[in-house]
């Protein structure tokens, strides 16, 4: 499994593959994207850990058409995400400032 972080208000676009784009009519279905119940502020921005299948090599995000945030305006555009790895995330969560699980048990 591969992970990356999302900022809250923004939302998976496009998905690559080794093969380029993610086509789901080859692949039978779509790219297996799940958001996890972790997030971690930083700089008082929410940042969402997801967590993709192997075969994904990059994905474009971009703001949610509903975003009022001060970001989505300005930049007004994509942004690739590079994957990290389950070492790479875990490292990212324990040197956050801030952690926050919103399942409460």
């Amino acid at each position: 499994m591969k992970y990356f972080f999302l900022s809250d208000g923004w939302m998976v676009g496009r998905v690559w593959e080794f093969g380029g784009l993610w086509n789901v009519h080859s692949w039978r279905r779509e790219p297996q994207i799940q958001k996890m119940n972790l997030c971690i502020l930083e700089q008082g921005e929410k940042l969402w850990l997801y967590r993709v299948e192997d075969a994904v090599l990059m994905v474009e995000v971009k703001p949610m058409p509903d975003n009022d945030s001060e970001a989505a305006k300005t930049i007004g555009q994509v942004v690739l995400k590079r994957l990290i790895d389950a070492e790479q995330a875990i490292e990212r969560l324990a040197t956050a400032q801030t952690l926050i699980n919103p399942v409460s048990m």
